[in-house]
């Protein structure tokens, strides 16, 4: 009881409960905070909404449970309250979004954006005003930016890129399938870039060939001459970093021309293994992978609460957008926490929030309980150094974690029984 009178007494002072003045009077100013406001900022209309409806679902569910668990008790049990803004599909939108909330809200941090080229843009307007950004998005040059107040928990897009070839070289060796040549196409954002980047690099280390490489527009309408000069380049497995719509027609056109190889692996959580792009294909989109930052199978206490809950809200399982910004919410109260702990004469102060994030060994509750790994640590730079990948497969028309080995319930189907060449 002490303690929480002494934390509301400064949380008072701090934000300007009573101000005294020289001649002993005191004037009555802003009340303390009864919550802390934290923001969404997610593409919640246009071609991207799919990512961005299903994070901010995350966020909500996220938030709620931090608040039915006592709130941030190093402050008293403040609760959080979750804001959102829709950042669109353009960097300019992204760019007005924050600005908007930061102006509107004052939160204390920022959770979202999913979109590299998006945030990358809206983390001009969050680190010039000091906000903590904790980004979900992967583009490896996201904390190469120079970015004071941005974090990432997830894996960065090389990792997710280099995760695809790692399991399928794991898999070609439990099985006893040939798997010397490669073909790695991606769209052409950030994002795409980075992850065949790491796929590129991961293949090279693993003795394999790049036969045919093609960066193509992420609006991409008519994947034919594509997967024609794949074919004819006779990859045994092609590596692919799409989004959403354009992982639809490549499945689609691989299908229907009859040139599918031994496998065929996404990277980067987007299409494919997700729920949507299973309702979107139906059994064209059997035994498709993709490489993700959030393991839905993983068996612990909070992991399972989270599933349940989502799955109740949304009707099925939580993909990566929607896992990653749960599991973001519970490191930013881990933050907030441990502020309140370092700093207690002035716990919000930006930079004394991104001293406890840069403070932060996480290696119980929530926060590691719904992240691939068990451990969460952050670099100077805001990227967290044991953040991982896993590969899901399409199988029976449901996403299963097939890799690594050591976290899989189910065996993945290598190679793909209906391969043409």
């Amino acid at each position: 009881m002490r303690k929480w009178m002494l934390v509301s007494l400064i949380l008072a002072l701090t934000f300007g409960g009573f101000v005294a003045f020289a001649g002993g009077q005191t004037e009555k100013t802003k009340a303390a905070p009864t919550e802390l406001v934290v923001g969404c900022i997610e593409p919640l209309t246009g071609s991207y909404a799919v990512f961005g409806t299903e994070a901010k679902l995350g966020m909500e569910i996220a938030v709620r449970h931090i608040n039915e668990a006592g709130g941030i008790k190093s402050l008293g049990g403040l609760p959080l309250r979750l804001v959102s803004e829709d950042c669109g599909d353009s960097a300019d939108s992204a760019k007005l979004a924050a600005e908007s909330l930061i102006s509107k809200h004052k939160p204390v941090a920022i959770l979202g954006m999913y979109i590299s080229r998006l945030t990358i843009a809206a983390s001009e307007v969050t680190d010039r005003n000091k906000v903590i950004l904790v980004a979900d998005a992967l583009a490896d040059s996201l904390t190469m930016m120079g970015r004071r107040y941005l974090f990432r928990v997830s894996a960065n897009a090389g990792m997710y890129g280099a995760a695809a070839v790692n399991f399928v070289v794991d898999a070609a060796k439990k099985t006893g399938v040939k798997v010397e040549r490669v073909a790695i196409i991606n769209e052409d954002s950030a994002f795409g870039h980075f992850v065949a980047m790491g796929a590129a690099n991961a293949a090279l280390r693993s003795g394999l060939t790049v036969v045919y490489q093609k960066e193509y527009p992420y609006d991409i309408s008519d994947a034919t001459s594509i997967v024609t000069d794949i074919a004819n380049s006779k990859p045994d497995v092609v590596f692919h970093s799409p989004y959403f719509m354009d992982a639809i027609i490549f499945a689609k056109t691989f299908r229907e021309s009859d040139k599918i190889p031994k496998f065929i692996a996404g990277m980067g959580a987007c299409g494919y293994a997700d729920a949507n792009s299973i309702e979107a294909l139906g059994a064209t989109g059997n035994l498709y992978t993709n490489t993700y930052g959030y393991n839905p199978e993983k068996d612990t206490p909070a992991n399972r609460k989270f599933v349940a809950d989502f799955e109740a809200a949304a009707g099925r399982q939580p993909t990566d957008s929607s896992g990653m910004n749960y599991y973001a919410m519970w490191v930013l109260k881990e933050a907030l926490e441990l502020s309140g702990t370092m700093f207690p004469s002035d716990p919000l102060n930006p930079d004394n929030l991104r001293e406890a994030f840069l403070k932060l060994d996480i290696t119980s509750g929530p926060a590691v309980e719904t992240f691939p790994t068990d451990h969460i640590v952050f670099n100077e730079i805001g990227d967290n150094i044991h953040a991982s990948a896993i590969s899901m497969q399409v199988i029976n028309g449901e996403s299963r974690v097939v890799w690594p080995f050591a976290s899989n319930l189910i065996e993945p189907v290598f190679p793909r029984p209906d391969f043409t060449y």
